[in-house]
């Protein structure tokens, strides 16, 4: 598959690039994406919630009352989940959420996604570019050229570009990475994908191992 490489201000540059079938032109494996996704989200937590258990609340152990003749419950300790300041029953405790998946399976997935975003021509090739300064206002003007300002878009680099990363930050519905970074969910989550060329090579030499 051919597609037009543009030019920072939009404009075709007069040269194609070949998008490799075996990456951008696969069978989507929704399943796969399902999986990549779920695993991606789940390492965003935490997972360091805790509440105190009765045994860990700090507190006299005394018998706050006789056992009997009162009219009410008996109660042994103040640190009891039925007072306030007691302990929580079957509080939350720290946990891993991490979950694993097999790397055929993750590669299987991005491939999946990048062949959805080419089937529905949400994918544009540009040539590397580089800003003098950092500066949200020339982002917000690549990003007006290609059609995609104030819409969900995941710009892909080659290499770091400082310059570019700092001129995107402000920006809510934009996300600047690398092709190192690339993940399935940031490529499903954006409604247009903008690869640079030498973010493509890198793509396809990594998913074609």
């Amino acid at each position: 598959m051919k597609v037009a490489v543009l030019d920072i201000k939009g404009k075709e540059t007069g040269r194609k690039v070949d998008l490799s079938d075996d990456v951008f032109a696969i069978e989507p494996n929704e399943h796969a994406i399902y999986l990549d996704v779920k695993q991606y989200l789940a390492h965003q937590r935490q997972g360091n919630h805790k509440a105190k258990e009765r045994a860990e609340i700090a507190g006299s152990t005394r018998k706050i009352k006789k056992q009997k003749g009162t009219g009410t419950a008996r109660a042994g300790s103040i640190k009891s989940p039925v007072f306030r300041g007691g302990g929580r029953i079957f509080g939350p405790r720290p946990k891993d959420y991490a979950q694993k998946l097999n790397k055929n399976v993750k590669r299987l997935a991005r491939k999946s996604a990048l062949s959805l975003k080419s089937k529905e021509k949400a994918l544009v090739v540009v040539e590397d570019f580089n800003f003098e300064t950092p500066k949200t206002k020339d982002f917000v003007s690549f990003l007006s050229s290609l059609g995609l300002e104030g819409k969900r878009s995941l710009v892909v680099l080659g290499d770091a570009n400082k310059n570019v990363y700092l001129s995107s930050r402000n920006l809510e519905r934009s996300e600047v990475v690398t092709n190192a970074e690339l993940s399935t969910y940031k490529i499903v989550n954006a409604k247009s994908l903008v690869l640079t060329e030498s973010a493509l090579e890198g793509i396809e030499s990594n998913l074609k191992k």
